[in-house]
């Protein structure tokens, strides 16, 4: 006997897609990615994405993590149109608050004799599994256990009143090639005499498993294309004749299984342990587990912008069929096609997650830099001190910033994000505590006679009253000049210990004078 699902015809239908994840824990990037395939699908042909939260399995439900999903969203920019904390029509959207409604589909398959009432304990189960090689509860098991097919009406009845737990099972007939109509991958045919017949309803916290609750939701929420992980492909299937068992073949959605992303290094899934070895995040934020206090990094807090990030992601299995890289949202939006999407793993590229923040982090203006170089500089235990106006504060921050400006490419190469400007720009806010003897600059630039030019340099330097960069350079030049010196190198040395920096009056005067004598008393004193 052979089961053919038909392709439905779309065009009558609204696009309505759902991003459904459950609250165990922080949002994996791997989410985050189906997320935006189905953010892009959904507003390229004009529909809703539904925020939905399954949270079926009570025993697994964590603290805070619901909070952690919305906003990683939120950082993200990947905008919901309903469901949880955005309203809509359908609710409620969160699977827990929809226990009656899921009842009345469990009751409808057991009218119909497509569902039964199982009472096998865990003990039970277990002795079977060692009785018998391979075991699985399907049409050639079945009738060996204890369940509504081989009690009585009334011995079901009475196991149920005495308060006897018991799960509710999907009875799938054997032989029947069920063909799951994939967007990605094209016509997957599968023989129900594999599949077991999977719980859908568990008495003890009377609620469904996710299969009927996914199944029930997405039929009454008009979801009309399921946009998921290749990991779900296994339960298509099953999914497919729950659909004929309502009878909603017509309104059946069409599916699409996206690749895994996959270990950078070695093979398989990509996993927090991989992060962990290698040194980049696999959540969006930060993460404190509520219960075991273990903390793990998250692409904010590393310093990752999120257009960014979404631009890596939606090239990990999906092609736009040109050699852009480089898109903005709406730009993926017009691009995007699940037909172009590999039906093949993506290796998950960390070094190319920094080159793209890199593209995004130095084509950004200015002051888009000063929050978070604030948040370096206090990091670096240097605050803004109450006499310095706010004001006066950010410009000195964008003048630092200028100056990485002016590097050029060389240097620009190395800032893939905020926290690469420390090195660049520390002398700026930390004065040299020591020097390097092998340093070739310092060998070069500081002689013996050095010392004794640098004090009369300091002396000159002490009348100057107006220290900005003109002020300096009214009485410096002319005195440069007359004593046919050139100081620049050394002077370069006591305020920054190495050969980097701006332009050195533009320097002392970003310093102040006292701070500029302080450094240049200090670097006669150490170097001698």
């Amino acid at each position: 006997m052979r089961k053919i699902i038909e392709k439905i015809d779309m065009s009558e239908r609204k696009v309505r897609v759902r991003f459904a994840p459950s609250p165990t824990g922080p949002l994996h990037i791997g989410g985050v990615r189906t997320a935006l395939y189905n953010y892009l699908f959904a507003k390229q042909h004009g529909g809703d994405l539904i925020f939905r939260i399954e949270d079926t399995d009570s025993s697994r439900f964590v603290p805070g993590a619901e909070e952690y999903i919305i906003e990683s969203f939120n950082w993200l920019g990947i905008k919901f149109d309903e469901g949880v904390g955005f309203g809509g029509k359908y609710g409620p959207y969160r699977q827990s608050e929809r226990r009656d409604i899921y009842k009345k589909y469990v009751q409808q398959l057991l009218d119909d004799g497509k569902a039964y009432i199982a009472f096998d304990t865990p003990e039970e189960l277990e002795t079977k599994r060692k009785e018998i090689e391979n075991f699985q509860y399907d049409a050639s098991t079945r009738l060996l256990m204890r369940n509504s097919l081989t009690l009585s009406a009334e011995e079901v009845q009475k196991m149920i009143a005495d308060g006897r737990q018991y799960v509710v099972r999907f009875l799938i007939k054997p032989g029947v090639d069920v063909v799951v109509d994939d967007m990605i991958r094209g016509e997957v045919h599968i023989n129900s005499s594999i599949l077991d017949d999977k719980v859908l309803f568990k008495s003890a916290d009377q609620l469904p498993t996710y299969h009927l609750a996914n199944i029930v939701d997405d039929h009454l929420m008009e979801v009309s294309h399921v946009i998921r992980g290749e990991e779900w492909l296994p339960s298509a299937p099953l999914h497919v004749l729950l659909y004929e068992a309502f009878g909603w073949t017509d309104t059946m959605p069409r599916f699409a299984h996206l690749p895994l992303l996959l270990k950078p290094v070695g093979n398989g899934k990509l996993s927090k342990r991989d992060g962990d070895k290698l040194g980049f995040p696999v959540f969006p934020l930060e993460w404190h587990d509520p219960k075991s206090g273990e903390v793990s990094s998250g692409y904010r807090e590393k310093g990752y912008l999120p257009e960014a990030v979404v631009n890596f992601l939606a090239l990990l299995g999906w092609n736009p069929g040109n050699d852009q890289e480089l898109m903005t949202l709406e730009e993926m939006v017009k691009l995007f096609d699940l037909s172009k999407c590999s039906k093949n793993g993506a290796k998950f590229d960390y070094v190319k997650a920094a080159w793209f923040n890199h593209q995004y982090l130095i084509r950004q203006p200015d002051d888009s830099w000063v929050p978070s170089f604030d948040k370096l500089l206090r990091e670096q235990g240097i605050e803004s001190t109450p006499e310095k106006e706010a004001e006066v504060v950010r410009m000195m921050k964008l003048k630092v910033i200028e100056y990485v400006d002016s590097l050029g490419n060389k240097h620009k190469r190395n800032i893939s994000f905020v926290s690469d400007l420390w090195p660049l720009t520390k002398f700026f806010f930390v004065a040299p505590e020591s020097f390097d003897s092998e340093d070739k600059f310092i060998k070069k630039n500081w002689k013996e006679e050095t010392v004794s030019e640098m004090s009369q340099f300091m002396q000159v330097l002490s009348s100057v009253e107006d220290f900005s960069v003109e002020g300096q350079k009214a009485v410096i030049d002319p005195w440069v000049e007359q004593k046919g010196l050139r100081p620049w190198n050394a002077w370069r040395i006591c305020l920054v210990g190495t050969g980097q920096g701006p332009d050195m009056y533009e320097l002392s005067a970003f310093l102040g004078k006292e701070e500029t004598l302080r450094r240049m008393r200090f670097a006669i004193d150490t170097l001698g």
